[in-house]
């Protein structure tokens, strides 16, 4: 009998059940009565010295077990990438959210009264909070020893820009501005710590790398890596926003002073405040192009702000500047990224890590081009996207795979059957005249994994057990879930390659001890890196199973893809990505002439995912994608004033709920496989978030006439865009006579 594949099938969740029932046990299940509560002392202002800490008010409250500062961290700097934050500050505090001391009580109530009365004496230094002005000579310095609020400088060079415009007809130049963004997983930040029966500290949280948490956390309590151990509960969503260390090494801290089981649970205001967010950035540039739709030139200046710690700015502006230029083949590009140090709130990773703020430019520029010279805004794309062979911004042939174009001409048929064709904005109610339609396409391109020379990997161990016939297998691979369905999919993978039933597939995932590193869940990464490890690994303990009559085997793989390059210092030359995704979406919107409301009313949203290891959660991850990113191009405003967040709630900070999310949404899910990953699969989760925001740009542009250059659309400033419009009408209409 023929055996169905597994591969592409919809399987159900193996933690569905659990999850809707609530029995799942997430970080803030964890805490029981004889968990000390830990409560954090934030700074509360945006940039200071400290002159002075008096712990004895708080230490008096009954409860009260101790109160840890600086002085009671054995190697105060931590970070994903630089060592630049410290765990507790001791001498200076950079930004608001900056963590000052630490409160341990028996109970919450003491722990937060405790925390209350810490007296804390500052002397208030002056801010930068603007990173054109952080940029200036005279700015005040955020990290005095560097000299410099620069953090990166990165050029990229291609060609001749000048001879580029020169040759061009059209040329034109743009602005464009995007804000923060909160996360805003359903999970805030919680977890226990203690120290186990082998003097080790366990950590049991939610993260998206359980091994880089541990190498942190080591560093930082001065222990080597195997007397640190991080544990993985359910994990309520991430999006980048659980790579940085938030309570993790916190509670280790504690933990190991006082040998006692520590926990926390973060309320929603002491999580916006207290980890990082999407970056802000601000973007000049200048296209130009011949008559006949060719794009000749690009020229870009990126700048991010990093706010006041490194985390991965320096990754997240390599990967805006070099798609400053979006998903087309352009022959002269000078491309200038910079992201500075500021006294805002640190920036850090964010679905799309860069892409999203790029391509809110190169996007709405080439639809500017198209009509300016024209031509169909999808016949500009179609006649400059990318293709196999060629050449990228650092002067490489693109990674093999190149499906930017059959994914914008799928776009164009679902969008010709769907929408009717390329319809012009007009009124969608001749009784509502002020209520009109409006369309708009992009598309995007993403890289996967790790970039610019980063030492990729992902290593998993699989055991086959049985007898004459594989009976089982157990697979370990310290791959987080935050989520998105991950275990499911290497689980697919696994008893797809052993060929066995699914449910005779065991996973060990989610402790640093247990299971080797597969690298972080981000990068839209997992499916592809975790998944190869897996199939590599489950390959080779199979063809071990079948050439011995051992009961069990056992085999343990590390699959490093094709290598990248750092970038040279000068122009940017390099191979600085081994796997790109691509992405197209087409939008409907309706606007409110009157209130400058957007309601999104249809998208669908098409992705090469190379294979679909699980259709079901592949469009799942599309749908929940394409929700977010209406909330960052219409909705989410963190507001933030002298380095100080005014909107810490959800109250403030409005979230899409079910009423903002279209009732059509059309995930389109094209399977043209990749040469590295496992049965041919790409990573898909942040690709929707890559176009959406010019799409919906594009759209308002079609149904007002205006064009939003600064994120996110909201009514105020859509309004304020269609009176400026109309104010210059009336007046061009009276010049005219």
């Amino acid at each position: 009998m023929t055996r169905t594949s597994l591969i592409g099938q919809p399987l159900p969740r193996h933690d569905a059940l659990a999850k809707v029932t609530g029995e799942a046990r997430y970080p803030g299940d964890l805490l029981d009565a004889e968990t000390l509560r830990l409560k954090v002392v934030f700074a509360g202002r945006p940039h200071a010295r400290i002159l002075g800490i008096d712990a004895a008010p708080a230490l008096a409250v009954p409860g009260v077990v101790t109160v840890l500062t600086a002085a009671d961290v054995p190697f105060n700097a931590f970070g994903l990438i630089e060592n630049d934050q410290p765990v507790l500050c001791g001498e200076t505090v950079r930004f608001a959210g900056d963590k000052v001391a630490l409160v341990v009580a028996e109970t919450e109530e003491a722990a937060e009264r405790g925390a209350s009365l810490v007296n804390v004496a500052y002397e208030d230094l002056p801010a930068v909070t603007d990173p054109r002005e952080a940029l200036s000579p005279d700015a005040p310095l955020v990290h005095a020893s560097r000299g410099t609020n620069l953090l990166l400088r990165v050029p990229i060079r291609k060609g001749d820009v000048a001879a580029g415009f020169a040759e061009a007809d059209v040329v034109l130049e743009g602005e464009f501005a995007t804000s923060w963004q909160e996360h805003a997983f359903l999970q805030p930040e919680a977890g226990v710590a203690f120290v186990d029966g082998a003097s080790r500290v366990v950590i049991e949280t939610a993260g998206q790398w359980l091994h880089e948490d541990r190498r942190q956390i080591a560093v930082m309590l001065g222990l080597p890596e195997e007397q640190v151990v991080v544990r993985y509960a359910a994990i309520g969503g991430a999006f980048g926003g659980r790579e940085d260390l938030s309570i993790q090494h916190l509670l280790a801290l504690a933990a190991w002073k006082l040998q006692r089981r520590v926990g926390i649970v973060w309320s929603r205001e002491e999580s916006i405040t207290g980890h990082h967010k999407r970056h802000p950035f601000r973007i000049r540039c200048r296209w130009g192009a011949t008559r006949e739709g060719r794009i000749t030139a690009v020229e870009a200046e990126v700048l991010a702000d990093g706010g006041a710690y490194a985390s991965t700015s320096v990754e997240v502006t390599k990967v805006a500047t070099l798609f400053a230029s979006g998903v087309y083949h352009v022959p002269n590009i000078a491309v200038e990224g910079k992201v500075v140090y500021t006294n805002n709130i640190p920036s850090g990773a964010f679905r799309g890590f860069g892409a999203p703020q790029a391509q809110f430019a190169s996007e709405c520029m080439v639809t500017r081009l198209a009509h300016a010279l024209g031509i169909d805004p999808i016949e500009l794309r179609r006649r400059n996207i990318y293709r196999e062979g060629d050449i990228e911004p650092t002067q490489q042939p693109l990674p093999a795979g190149v499906s930017a174009l059959p994914v914008l001409e799928r776009c164009v048929e679902e969008m010709t059957a769907r929408f009717g064709g390329t319809a012009t904005g007009g009124a969608s109610d001749p009784e509502r005249p002020w209520l009109r339609r409006g369309f708009g396409i992009a598309a995007g391109i993403k890289n996967l994994g790790y970039s610019f020379g980063y030492p990729e990997q992902s290593t998993a161990t699989v055991e086959i057990v049985g007898r004459g016939e594989p009976e089982g297998a157990v697979v370990r691979v310290g791959a987080a879930d935050v989520g998105q369905g991950a275990h499911l999919a290497l689980r697919q993978i696994a008893a797809e390659t052993l060929e066995l039933p699914l449910e005779r597939v065991t996973m060990i995932t989610d402790d640093s001890a247990e299971a080797p590193n597969a690298g972080s869940a981000s990068a839209s990464r997992m499916t592809l890196m975790g998944g190869r490890a897996v199939h590599d690994a489950a390959a080779a303990a199979l063809e071990r199973y079948r050439q011995t009559d051992d009961e069990r085997v056992e085999a343990t793989v590390q699959f490093r893809p094709n290598a990248t390059t750092m970038l040279a210092d000068d122009d940017g030359a390099g191979l600085p990505n081994y796997c790109y995704g691509y992405a197209a979406q087409a939008v409907e919107v309706e606007v409110n002439l009157l209130t400058g409301q957007t309601r999104v009313v249809r998208v669908i949203s098409v992705h090469d995912v190379g294979r679909a290891i699980n259709r079901q959660q592949v469009e799942g991850q599309i749908e929940g994608c394409v929700a977010q990113a209406i909330g960052y191009a219409l909705l989410e405003e963190l507001k933030s004033r002298d380095g100080i967040i005014l909107t810490p709630y959800l109250s403030t900070y409005l979230l899409p709920t079910a009423l903002d999310v279209p009732e059509e949404i059309v995930p389109v899910v094209m399977e043209l496989a990749d040469p590295q990953g496992p049965f041919g699969a790409r990573g898909v989760a942040e690709m929707p978030l890559v176009p959406f925001l010019p799409a919906v740009a594009a759209a308002i542009h079609d149904a007002a006439g205006v064009w939003m250059t600064e994120q996110p659309f909201t009514p105020e400033r859509v309004l304020a865009a269609v009176r400026a419009a109309e104010a210059e009408a009336r007046v061009e209409a009276v010049a005219a006579g």
